[in-house]
């Protein structure tokens, strides 16, 4: 017989297979989608996580990566004309990082682009719950 705490148990793999399988088909849709518009997934990784003035160090966590590999990609954006290397205003040795006007609009094309699909059979009152949820769930984990 299966108790109430197994079938609990159960219900919640379910649930994070279906977040894993999520998962999966989004970083594949998004590697599809950025190759279409000419960049590499770490490109729009950078280009997407650098939301305002930071360090290399500060955008490879936002990337989930080290500094030495998020230069690359880096190099590529600021190559593009889409992002600067300024002197850090108060540390010497290190440089900021800053997305040019012509980098915020592709960057805010990039999001646009990269989120059309997956939450379009979801209404914006179901993709707040959802984010709310997940927002929670990963509050708990922290």
């Amino acid at each position: 017989m299966t108790t109430t705490s197994e079938s609990q148990a159960e219900a919640q793999w379910q649930l994070m297979k279906l977040v894993h399988e999520l998962d999966m088909q989004n970083n594949a849709r998004v590697r599809e989608r950025v190759a279409k518009i000419g960049f590499t997934v770490a490109q729009a990784s950078a280009l997407r996580e650098l939301t305002g003035p930071m360090t290399l160090s500060e955008l490879a966590v936002r990337m989930g990566c080290e500094p030495s590999n998020a230069i690359l990609p880096l190099d590529k954006l600021e190559e593009l004309r889409l992002v600067e290397r300024r002197p850090h205003p108060t540390d010497r040795r290190a440089k900021q990082l800053t997305l040019t006007p012509q980098g915020a609009e592709r960057r805010e094309g990039l999001l646009k682009f990269l989120c059309e699909e997956p939450l379009l059979t979801l209404t914006q009152q179901e993709q707040d719950v959802l984010q709310d949820l997940v927002q929670r769930a990963i509050s708990r984990e922290s």
